[in-house]
């Protein structure tokens, strides 16, 4: 569990809700935690208890539009009225310089789930230098037709509807299609986990599960094309370590395929460090999944962080 939480001041305006875990006996180094799309940083205590066990310093924080973070042009469902990508790029620079402040002279590690993997990709993308390792879980970074697709829908949408109303189409083409793909299935998220518990845990969080407005599915559209695409994955120093996972069971990421793609394109793109774990019948949240695929796969990344970080 975190042990701490605060809300620090971003140049975007925004007052970001974070919280914290600090490192049992020395530490090693600092791991900051971006959340996925509809759910908030709180539902990470657990991996930052993991992490503070092993040594790090643990920082997850909510990003505009979910959790307790607060900003004027930034209700729940929306990043911002306007430039909301680049604002959450302010923000998670934020939380890095507080944390670095706070701990002067550690490695920093970078972690996203979802759709904070594609948020996490462009923040190292832009600001890799400063990291010392980056992972990326059950995220779709894929810039191909069908994503193409969906963008020109969403400008239709948008021009019909305005900007601030959930999308339907892109509700019905990614939480409804991924909760039809589990058959047989007890609730519309099971697409989530094989734990029924961390699934009813989801459903009752009035933070999660939200259906984003058309103008936060813009801005995460936004962000999906500028880190997965040839010019922004080449701007990730060549040594900089990622990780990559994804589970067979999880039909947001193409039952893991979207993570192999991934890898091989960073690969093209000069990233030399490049580790991919494949887990065989999780589904979307590993981290709330059943223990005999959660623990594998968290146990994997602390020994990835062991050998990866400096010191």
């Amino acid at each position: 569990m975190f042990d701490d939480h605060a809300t620090i001041d971003s140049r975007s305006g925004a007052a970001v809700h974070v919280y914290a875990r600090k490192a049992v006996g020395a530490p090693r180094g600092i791991v900051l935690i971006f959340h996925g799309l509809a759910e908030h940083a709180g539902r990470y205590g657990r991996l930052a208890g993991e992490l503070a066990e092993a040594g790090y310093h643990v920082f997850a924080h909510d990003h505009r539009g979910h959790g307790s973070t607060v900003a004027a042009d930034a209700v729940l469902r929306r990043f911002a009225r306007k430039g909301g990508a680049e604002k959450v790029m302010v923000d998670c620079r934020a939380v890095h310089l507080d944390a670095v402040a706070r701990h002067p002279g550690l490695p920093v590690a970078l972690f996203g789930h979802s759709m904070g993997g594609i948020i996490a990709m462009n923040y190292a993308e832009r600001h890799g230098g400063d990291l010392a390792a980056l992972a990326v879980w059950n995220a779709d970074l894929s810039t191909g037709l069908e994503e193409r697709v969906g963008r020109a829908a969403l400008k239709v949408e948008k021009a019909l509807k305005g900007s601030d109303v959930p999308s339907r189409l892109l509700q019905r083409a990614t939480f409804e299609a991924w909760g039809k793909a589990i058959e047989p299935r007890r609730t519309m998220f099971d697409w989530l986990s094989h734990d029924s518990r961390a699934v009813d845990a989801y459903i009752a969080d009035p933070l999660c599960g939200f259906s984003p407005s058309i103008s936060m599915m813009e801005d995460v559209l936004s962000l999906m094309f500028q880190g997965g695409s040839e010019a922004g994955l080449s701007m990730l120093p060549g040594g900089l370590p990622v990780h990559l996972l994804a589970g067979t069971g999880d039909p947001a990421t193409g039952y893991g395929e979207a993570a192999r793609q991934l890898a091989g394109r960073l690969r093209l793109a000069a990233s030399h460090d490049v580790t991919v774990e494949i887990v065989q019948g999780a589904r979307h949240e590993t981290l709330h999944e059943i223990e005999s695929y959660r623990a594998t796969a968290v146990a994997g990344l602390i020994d990835w962080l062991g050998a990866k970080l400096p010191g």
